[in-house]
């Protein structure tokens, strides 16, 4: 960009060789039309989470700034690639999600909106049974009426980001639930700013966690993060299938 973008998209990535080329060529095309009519300028930085295949040369190929992060953990990915970008706003997309014109327009009016703090976005599966896809409808309306963000897509002034010093490393999974508390926290209450949910276009995501992983590994993950969410999400082993490097 010829200007300070006010946006910076955020992908973190470990060895998605594939398929982060098509995930970074739908969020530049959404960019390009939701985005530079709007005159909103923006800029894509992919973090290279320590991969061992061609995630950062693809990433290269594609037009984005890549910077690197050694240590393989989701959200010191994401802060390492917040700590390289200059927009106002970080969009925070992953590397197996591709977002819409339409639902980027929305995050336009966002922007332009000074009671929004942090938004996140519905979600749509690529694929899966229906039990799956009821699972994913069901997250959707825990996400409407909690004000819940999915990892898979945050949108967060980058002013309040840093306010509260980002993800926190502690948490292996589940690390954006904490940062929406903790924003609303010590950011919203002071500056009656809010959490929205955008649903009306929703991100189409990857489920290949459903063809990568049994039913029973899925299983005790989920009993593990009802029954003790603190301890799992804080915990590398319970949350290897985010780190195992199965693609």
């Amino acid at each position: 960009m010829d200007r300070a973008p006010a946006l910076s998209i955020i992908v973190p990535a470990f060895n998605e060789e594939k398929l982060l080329a098509a995930s970074l060529q739908a969020v530049k095309a959404a960019a390009e039309h939701a985005f530079t009519p709007a005159g909103l300028a923006w800029e894509l930085v992919v973090c290279d989470n320590n991969s061992t295949d061609q995630t950062a040369e693809i990433a290269r190929v594609e037009g984005a700034t890549v910077v690197f992060e050694a240590i393989n953990q989701i959200g010191r990915a994401r802060n390492t690639g917040a700590a390289a970008a200059l927009g106002q706003w970080l969009l925070f997309i992953d590397a197996d999600s591709q977002p819409t014109r339409e639902l980027l327009n929305d995050v336009v009016e966002l922007t332009r909106r000074p009671d929004v703090l942090l938004a996140g976005s519905t979600i749509t599966l690529d694929e899966g049974t229906f039990v799956f896809k009821f699972a994913c409808g069901v997250w959707n309306m825990a996400s409407r009426l909690r004000r819940l963000v999915a990892g898979s897509f945050i949108l967060v002034r980058a002013a309040a980001f840093r306010e509260v010093g980002g993800f926190d490393l502690k948490f292996f999974a589940g690390e954006e639930l904490d940062l929406a508390l903790r924003l609303q926290k010590i950011v919203g209450r002071r500056d009656r700013q809010r959490t929205v949910i955008l649903h009306r276009h929703p991100l189409l995501t990857s489920a290949r966690k459903l063809r990568l992983y049994r039913k029973g590994e899925i299983g005790r993950f989920l009993i593990k993060s009802i029954f003790r969410p603190m301890k799992t999400s804080a915990s590398r082993e319970d949350c290897s299938m985010w780190y195992d490097g199965r693609r």
